[in-house]
């Protein structure tokens, strides 16, 4: 997906959720509706700051058959490359924004006959739009959102109010903290775990899930990486026949649509795949973070993605 397919959106209100947490209200500049989308869906905000474009993905938390806006909630990171900085200090009510067309990669299993949501933190938003599908229906649900006190609780009331007993809130300050062991062991055949949040949150329900014997079919996760700081290099792209200075802040990928090439993505958070790249050559260590490519290639060191990932190298050449 490219920078071409966008639609200009303006922003209508800005509530402040949390110490951390910006929620954000997008409608059409054009007017009428937005596309349709499916809870678990995210678009990305293109921001074009001043000598900068940053492109970062975030969930949809508006309900689904409500299409006259759009809401995401934006964390501001303790360490910003510049995107959450942006959105939490530059936008203001009618600040205009372009956004790409909603994709899902973090779909509710139409057959499951049981949905267990566990969220950390940030990783409330993709549940929001969730259980707007879920609600009404027979198939029952129940969302399991832990934080670090009362105050961090992005959507507490609007979760509880809507959705009553089927939310547990659990809270660090408390001492609280939910028993993942006794939760994934005693499910009826069928459920489905979803999961959103902080890296070792993730990989704590991965791993026991994996140890009480879930079906990796039945176990699914959300994760978006942003891509981190590392040494300045240079990547040559052969088909395009352009040299590339990729600056320490900033990922590959952006420095690649920096320099006018239009180079295919979907997150942008290492998740999907969309943005794998052939390596032709490299002179020393590609530096994987995403959580697509399986262990062996990145052993192999033949591909990458640009999104997230980067290179401790003299000399990097991709197939682009």
């Amino acid at each position: 997906m490219s920078h071409a397919n966008t639609i200009a959106v303006r922003v209508s209100a800005i509530h402040q959720r949390t110490p951390l947490i910006k929620h954000f209200v997008l409608v059409p500049v054009a007017g009428g509706s937005l596309p349709a989308f499916s809870g678990g869906s995210h678009i990305i905000v293109v921001m074009r700051g001043a000598g900068r474009v940053h492109r970062n993905p975030y969930s949809l938390l508006s309900p689904p058959n409500r299409l006259e806006a759009y809401e995401i909630a934006v964390r501001r990171m303790e360490v910003s490359r510049g995107g959450s900085a942006f959105m939490h200090e530059q936008l203001r009510v009618g600040s205009e924004l372009e956004i790409t067309h909603p994709v899902n990669l973090f779909n509710l299993d139409k057959l499951a006959r049981k949905h267990v949501l566990i969220a950390g933190g940030i990783g409330i938003t993709p549940f929001m739009a969730q259980m707007e599908d879920l609600h009404g229906g027979t198939v029952p649900y129940e969302l399991h959102y832990s934080v670090r006190a009362p105050e961090h609780a992005a959507f507490r009331e609007q979760l509880v109010g809507r959705h009553g007993a089927r939310v547990s809130m659990y809270y660090d300050s408390a001492g609280e903290e939910c028993d993942l062991g006794a939760l994934l062991s005693n499910q009826p055949l069928g459920t489905h775990v979803y999961f959103c949040g902080p890296a070792g949150m993730i990989d704590k329900v991965v791993a026991t899930a994996r140890g009480a014997g879930w079906s990796e079919s039945h176990v699914h996760w959300e994760q978006f990486s942003a891509p981190p700081v590392g040494d300045a290099f240079e990547v040559f792209l052969a088909k395009s026949a352009v040299r590339v200075s990729v600056p320490p802040d900033q990922s590959l990928l952006e420095a690649i649509e920096g320099a006018g090439v239009d180079a295919p993505y979907l997150c942008r958070g290492g998740v999907c795949g969309e943005c794998r790249t052939q390596v032709i050559e490299v002179d020393g260590e590609l530096v994987h973070n995403d959580h697509f490519l399986s262990a062996d290639e990145k052993a192999a060191g033949r591909l990458i993605m640009p999104c997230v990932s980067r290179a401790h190298c003299t000399k990097l050449v991709l197939d682009l």
